[in-house]
């Protein structure tokens, strides 16, 4: 059989097969595996049952291994070709508030809307409906091949939605088990709802909290005002400075490590034709206030950012009270990019804080965790396979993008296990993961396990 013509038969599996993969899903949804709430430990672990036995059914070895938390699921199957590890979680996010869900969030249910036809329920695109499409095509791969596509290995996680607590600890504990030569994560979503990505850059984070303090209790402004120094002014005047009036972050140093885009890179995200007024105005804003020569896109996927997150001190109640307040506080979060080095840039931004403060100020601290920023190796074949394979499916050129966010499993792979990941998704904008009436579109579903086929074929 040629590699076009079995591929073609794998595909029209799916088709014929995709009543029988939305039964499926529709029982691993039905299952309330909340991670963060206590009470709903043994579903967590049902979940992970449920999963080892479809992955064993599949023809993986696959067991549940515990953790002080949620159990993780690990199978291992298939031989030949490049190794693969594929990541997905099994645990949801909590359902409230209840009152605004259209239905019970547990019992999924087909829906006909506007848009189409989708799957509602938590956990539906977050992340049960995304992992399900990965399994999907190993099982219409089997159906014709009779054997798995190349040596797999299937790691998912139940404390994803509340920090990933045991991750770390297990991927130390196991990492000889884990390695291969490429992680999938099927996590991520469409770029503005139609076009094929792959997520290659992953924003760090480092978080910072202050208080400044001054006199040893609240002045009367009437008696003090003009003589006493005010940490809310002194603190507003540092977090003003922090920026140029280009949007440039002033911090010294803070810019080490990262660097330009690649031409091939920049050339993908033009042709993207990313529209920020929209992007911005359905969020009642209408211009950029980042680094003013660099675009829209490049700003929330491939610059860092300083930003205020909170900002209090004094009197905030109904009314009026004149104090100079003793104490100011802020918290200040940094997305980090390339290879900036969160250690370093948390001292240089405390040196720069300090060096500013007057007399009779001090200062405390209070770290708020730090993770360096994810850049892939697109170099691999596998990120070009990957590419072309979403072509064909979408009918629409796939690219790399950014994320503004962080998604720190991709950076803990690399770390740990020594490896690149590589982040492809089906969700949508839309999707509503993380809030009442959750949904994935049915298109999705079953075009992201047609994708997977195509990209199996391509590395098999």
């Amino acid at each position: 059989m040629s590699v076009a013509t079995s591929l073609d038969a794998v595909l029209s599996r799916v088709d014929e097969s995709l009543p029988e993969a939305l039964e499926r899903l529709m029982a691993l949804l039905r299952i309330p595996s909340i991670s963060t709430d206590p009470a709903f430990k043994a579903d967590c672990a049902r979940a992970a049952d449920w999963l080892v036995a479809d992955l064993q059914s599949l023809g993986f070895e696959a067991s549940a291994r515990p953790t002080p938390g949620h159990p993780m699921v690990v199978a291992q199957g298939g031989e030949g070709g490049p190794h693969l590890l594929f990541y997905g979680h099994y645990d949801v996010q909590p359902v409230d508030p209840l009152s605004l869900w259209d239905r019970d969030p547990f019992d999924p249910e087909l829906q006909d809307t506007p848009k189409g036809r989708v799957i509602r329920a938590r956990g539906a695109s977050d992340d049960k409906g995304q992992l399900m499409t990965f399994l999907e095509a190993l099982r219409a791969w089997k159906s014709v091949h009779g054997r798995l596509p190349c040596r797999l290995t299937i790691f998912l996680e139940g404390e994803e939605e509340s920090g990933s607590p045991s991750l770390i600890p297990f991927l130390e504990a196991n990492t000889e088990e884990l390695k291969a030569d490429i992680a999938l994560i099927c996590d991520t979503g469409l770029f503005q709802d139609t076009a094929p990505a792959i997520v290659t850059m992953l924003r760090g984070l480092l978080g910072e909290e202050m208080t400044i303090r001054a006199a040893n209790k609240d002045l009367h402004s009437g008696m003090y005002g003009g003589a006493a120094q005010n940490p809310i002014r002194v603190l507003s005047r540092i977090l003003a400075n922090m920026h140029d009036a280009t949007g440039r972050i002033t911090i010294p140093q803070f810019y080490d490590g990262v660097s330009e885009l690649p031409d091939a890179i920049r050339a993908q995200w033009q042709a993207l034709a990313f529209d920020h007024a929209t992007f911005l105005g359905d969020v009642g804003l209408s211009v950029p206030a980042g680094e003013q020569d660099r675009t829209p896109l490049e700003m929330i996927w491939s610059r860092p950012t300083a930003e205020i997150n909170g900002i209090w001190g004094g009197y905030t109640g109904d009314g009026f009270k004149t104090v100079l307040p003793a104490e100011a506080h802020a918290k200040v979060s940094f997305r980090l990019v390339g290879q900036q080095d969160p250690d370093a840039i948390r001292v240089q931004f405390r040196k720069w804080v300090e060096a500013q403060l007057p007399a009779d100020c001090t200062i405390e601290w209070k770290g708020h965790g730090n993770s360096p920023a994810g850049v892939m190796e697109i170099d691999n074949p596998a990120f070009e396979a990957a590419r072309a394979a979403l072509g064909e499916e979408w009918g629409r050129a796939a690219a790399y993008v950014g994320c503004g966010g962080s998604i720190p499993i991709a950076g803990y792979f690399k770390t740990y296990l020594g490896m690149d990941a590589m982040l492809l998704g089906f969700g949508r904008d839309d999707d509503q993961i993380h809030s009442p009436n959750e949904k994935y579109d049915l298109e999705c579903f079953h075009k992201g396990i047609r994708s997977w086929a195509r990209l199996l074929a391509k590395l098999a």
